[in-house]
């Protein structure tokens, strides 16, 4: 049922991108189907995590895995890794009413400018993108020498003369928002945090949100302080590779990382791209921090799971659909969102 690896293309692969390799989405390649009618790959999921049903488990008859421990149980418990230190786990730790406020929230607020998103270096700051997408609105290139551009109904293009300039739908546009930044301006061209650039404060709720969770893995005596956050946006077939997270001035701070939406892989490595990684899920409502020596460790997401079946997000559909409009259910049925906050300094 499962291919395995072709040991040869293998060979020179670090464990870290063998296992992205593995977990990531591949279609079955049928001339009888489409690209948007292929079928996954089936693949052999038996090897990951899960940290739902280590809970449960461990609620019910308080049995642990080998290599997992409980680091403090509060309302629930915290897992971590033994042999990544820094590294905590928090199963279901954002409420359904959460996960529907920072969803709405990372679609309609966190974008805005002077907020920045992979968007602004080709359009330039761009507002109410998540609305003009709802309006089905168009955006138009007005100034090719300064490169504006406006939303526009699609009916009053042509109207406005705007025919035949570059146009793009906003909908295709909220689609391609990768990611977005608050509270201090990450620029990803130096990688470093630029002070001068204009920004929107985390707001309060989120860093008291953040504040919370990370306290368990705060050096003694100290509190968390919020300071920047990047919100990264998955769909379909979308990964994140491999990666640290090293930008930041003390790395005994930890970064507090939120999932919401759709069901993902992620992979925890060590110190080397070399070390195998961890493989575990990760649910809407799931928060991981990593501090200390967990911050020196690659990670990353292989796949997200769009596939009714395996994105566990039926209840947050509900509730989105029932709160606010189709809109953002729709949206969250085939996307992940993450936010993940950060000491700066």
């Amino acid at each position: 049922m499962y291919e395995s690896a072709n040991v040869a293309d293998d060979a020179d692969r670090t464990a870290f991108r063998r296992a992205e390799k593995k977990y990531k989405l591949y279609y079955e390649q049928d001339s009888k189907f489409t690209r948007k009618k292929k079928l996954p790959k089936p693949i052999d999921l038996s090897e990951l995590l899960d940290f739902n049903l280590i809970s449960q488990d461990y609620n019910k008859n308080g049995v642990l895995p080998d290599g997992i421990r409980v680091s403090k149980v509060d309302s629930s418990p915290v897992f971590c890794i033994e042999n990544r230190p820094g590294f905590y786990f928090i199963p279901g730790a954002l409420s359904l009413e959460e996960q529907c406020k920072w969803i709405k929230e990372s679609l309609t607020n966190f974008p805005q400018p002077p907020n920045r998103t992979n968007h602004n270096a080709i359009y330039g700051p761009i507002a109410d993108l998540f609305d003009s997408a709802k309006d089905n609105k168009v955006l138009v290139q007005e100034d090719l020498t300064n490169n504006k551009w406006k939303f526009y109904e699609e009916e009053d293009i042509a109207k406005a003369k705007q025919s035949s300039r570059k146009s793009v739908s906003a909908s295709v546009l909220l689609r391609k928002l990768r990611w977005s930044t608050l509270g201090l301006q990450f620029d990803w061209s130096k990688r470093n945090y630029d002070v001068s650039l204009p920004h929107n404060n985390i707001p309060d709720a989120l860093c008291q949100l953040a504040k919370t969770h990370a306290a368990i893995a705060m050096p003694d005596g100290e509190e968390f302080r919020p300071e920047g956050a990047i919100v990264n946006y998955f769909g379909i077939g979308d990964t994140l590779g491999g990666h640290l997270d090293d930008m930041e001035v003390d790395w005994s701070k930890p970064i507090v990382s939120m999932s919401l939406g759709c069901k993902a892989i992620f992979l925890l490595g060590g110190k080397s791209k070399d070390d195998p990684p961890h493989a575990m899920y990760l649910r809407s409502g799931d928060v991981v921090l990593m501090a200390g020596e967990a911050r020196e460790c690659f990670h990353g997401v292989p796949r997200i799971f769009t596939d009714e079946k395996n994105t566990e997000i039926g209840a947050l559909e509900s509730e989105l659909s029932h709160e606010s409009g189709h809109f953002f259910a729709e949206y969250i049925k085939t996307s992940r969102i993450n936010i993940n906050i950060r000491q700066v300094f």
